[in-house]
């Protein structure tokens, strides 16, 4: 819909301006605007979301090309749940003992692991769409959606009655 090459690594700068030409170009204001403008103004604004977010890119790239969806192959790493379980133990613990300072630690640490994810996960794109590499990056996904989820739940705003999963 963005005109952008299905690749992970995106230049900022071209989404911008596919975006900027094509949210033009669908302005319902315009004379000449389709009739399902606001439709595909919102759909257009939702692709832009999705290439923004590392995480929601990596998922529906993986999805062009073929990959499992998380229903279909809930594969995580050997050891990787008896980790978090441990990790999370002790982050909730620290918290509880230490509040905003053990919050901030666990924060930090939850982005760093954010990071080394996307690279990860960035990396295996670069290596192709076969299905070895489609079932490591579903793998790899799997597991980044478990930090992602703690990140959410160190905001001291979490509300475990509201979250979306």
């Amino acid at each position: 819909m963005l005109g952008l090459p299905r690749r992970f690594d995106v230049d900022r700068g071209a989404l911008q301006r596919a975006w900027l030409t094509e949210t033009a170009r669908l302005h319902p204001d315009r004379p000449d605007a389709p009739p399902d403008a606001a439709s595909r103004l919102a759909l257009l604004n939702e692709c832009k979301g999705t290439v923004e977010d590392p995480e929601r890119r990596a998922a529906a790239l993986h999805a062009l090309l073929g990959g499992a969806t998380k229903e279909q192959d809930k594969s995580l790493p050997d050891g990787f749940l008896m980790e978090m379980l441990e990790l999370r133990q002790q982050m909730e613990e620290e918290v509880a003992s230490e509040g905003d300072t053990a919050r901030r630690r666990w924060g930090k640490w939850a982005a760093a692991q954010r990071g080394e994810y996307i690279e990860r996960v960035g990396g295996l794109f670069a290596r192709g769409a076969d299905a070895a590499v489609l079932k490591a990056i579903r793998m790899e996904l799997n597991a980044w959606r478990y930090i992602e989820r703690l990140i959410e739940q160190l905001d001291p705003a979490y509300d475990p009655q509201r979250a979306d999963f």
